[in-house]
């Protein structure tokens, strides 16, 4: 197992509804970094065509083309790719969802957002999804979250309760509330004792403007990595022992009831 893990979040400005323009634009940036195997890479909420409600665009079978492009790159930089989709169910509605795949192109998580985004008349096309989903990477438990989600911390604390260690937020945040943004993602890491990740989009489309600010951000909620506004690859190295030696030395989670406690 190695020491730290490197994280590569992809901040891409996407096109409105055009996926094979995102998928050239996506494939660009990550060559640009060129990720070492055993890599994390992390790209937005609804990155292949921007956060369209239009289904007839927007909505792809399992098996896709961006599950197809997800699988591409993780295969070529052997590592595991997170990535939104949205895919469509039986009776035509949609699901938003972070899709994990594996070097070997295994779908490690296919996570439901568990709260589409009323203001945006995301509720009225997308199915909620109703369940965390969790995974493992380079000996790191997972949990992939989406955008709206982050106002919920009821959600991160069953994701914690079943054991996650890091918290990845895939979305697109508009510049209006980005300082709300910012801010839970830190509430989210030093409640949780956790390493949170939030990758943003830039950029704008016919409804909103986003100003991107991808984190990374420690269990203590101090971010070590900011992409700030424009279109760009941060990078960064999560050290899993920082999370067990914090959650080990103050009990928060225990007294939370989220792990055994002696006291009780």
């Amino acid at each position: 197992m190695p020491d730290s893990l490197a994280v590569h979040l992809i901040q891409i400005n996407s096109l409105w509804e055009d996926r094979p323009a995102n998928h050239a634009k996506a494939r660009q940036l990550i060559a640009a970094v060129n990720p070492q195997p055993g890599s994390l890479i992390i790209l937005p909420e609804t990155f292949s065509t921007g956060f369209s409600m239009n289904l007839s665009v927007t909505a792809e079978p399992e098996g896709g083309p961006t599950e197809q492009f997800l699988r591409e790159i993780a295969a070529k930089y052997q590592s595991c790719v997170i990535g939104g989709v949205v895919t469509q169910t039986a009776d035509g509605r949609g699901m938003n969802q972070s899709l994990a795949i594996s070097p070997a192109g295994t779908v490690l998580s296919r996570y439901t957002k568990n709260h589409p985004f009323s203001m945006g008349g995301e509720c009225q096309v997308h199915v909620a999804g109703t369940s965390v989903s969790l995974f493992e990477w380079q000996g790191l438990r997972i949990a992939p979250l989406i955008c709206y989600d982050l106002r919920f911390p009821e959600l991160t604390r069953t994701a914690v309760r079943a054991g996650a260690e890091m918290l990845i937020y895939i979305a697109a945040w508009p510049v209006k509330r980005i300082q709300h943004w910012v801010t839970l993602l830190q509430a989210r890491a030093i409640e949780n004792l956790c390493y949170v990740i939030g990758v943003n989009r830039c950029g704008t489309d016919p409804q909103f403007t986003y100003t991107g600010r991808s984190l990374v951000v420690d269990p203590h909620g101090i971010i070590i990595a900011d992409a700030a506004e424009q279109e760009r690859v941060i990078n960064a190295q999560i050290d899993p022992a920082i999370v067990r030696d914090w959650r080990s030395q103050f009990p928060a989670l225990k007294d939370a009831g989220l792990m055994t406690n002696q006291c009780h």
